[in-house]
């Protein structure tokens, strides 16, 4: 299940089912569920992706100064002209500056059953000017190994349920997760982890709907992007992220091309 929309489907078999599928669940759960507040010169890679009513649906990190990178199954909704990004300003609904988007291209091989390829280019109207609080990040080419220390970011609902999201920035401190490692017998996705992916994972940490093609960022380079997950900080069932090294180069022509 993706990180922008849950399904009655998924309600109804989650309310019916929730206490034999996962007996050690404790409530609250959630994403971005035991983050702290989180400062935008902390994160000023991190901008909030928003329909042109300024509702934010997704979160994406500023690669250059009039691109942005967020996941494929985010953009399948809107046209360009429907959509804003606001940049530098720990809240959604106010602050920083807001620019209209003149382009975005969602990788070609998506697949919105596997999650594979979950990742998309937004090219922003005008440039930006970086600052303490708008400032680039830069793609990684390797990623790092498991059990390195790595921060996902964003305005994502705070529990999987019946939480609304915050207008406040938060991040929180996980662990990554090589896909070998998220996809072997000691978590529960097995072959649903692909190539293109890298997990993180936390003691009930995690980011939820509304994190969608936010950061998942590792020393100073963006590692990941928010994908998917079972639930939000489910035992056994790590964050799944677009692994950003393994993408670098369709990301890198799509910028330089779109």
């Amino acid at each position: 299940m993706n990180r922008v929309i849950l399904s009655v489907v998924a309600l109804v078999a989650f309310c019916a089912c929730a206490s034999q599928a996962h007996p050690d669940m404790d409530f609250p759960f959630g994403r971005i569920v035991n983050g702290d507040a989180a400062e935008i010169e902390t994160h000023p890679y991190q901008v909030s992706i928003q329909t042109t009513k300024g509702s934010h649906f997704c979160g994406g990190s500023l690669v250059d100064d009039d691109t942005v990178v967020t996941a494929a199954h985010c953009m399948q909704s809107y046209g360009a002209d429907e959509l804003q990004v606001r940049l530098g300003s720990k809240s959604r609904s106010s602050g920083g500056e807001v620019v209209s988007v003149r382009a975005f291209k969602f990788h070609e091989g998506y697949n919105s059953k596997l999650m594979i390829n979950d990742v998309a280019i937004i090219k922003l109207s005008t440039p930006v000017r970086q600052t303490s609080k708008i400032r680039a990040i830069p793609l990684a080419s390797v990623t790092p190994p498991s059990g390195t220390p790595a921060v996902v970011s964003g305005w994502g609902t705070t529990c999987f349920l019946f939480c609304s999201s915050p207008d406040t920035l938060l991040s929180v401190v996980v662990d990554l997760l090589l896909a070998k490692d998220c996809g072997s017998s000691a978590f529960n996705y097995g072959d649903q982890i692909q190539d293109t992916m890298v997990c993180a994972t936390g003691e009930k940490k995690d980011a939820c709907q509304g994190d969608s093609g936010g950061p998942l960022v590792a020393n100073g380079e963006l590692v990941g992007v928010v994908s998917w997950g079972n639930g939000c900080a489910w035992t056994g069932y790590p964050g799944v992220y677009a692994d950003v090294a393994s993408l670098r180069a369709w990301l890198l022509d799509t910028a330089k091309t779109l």
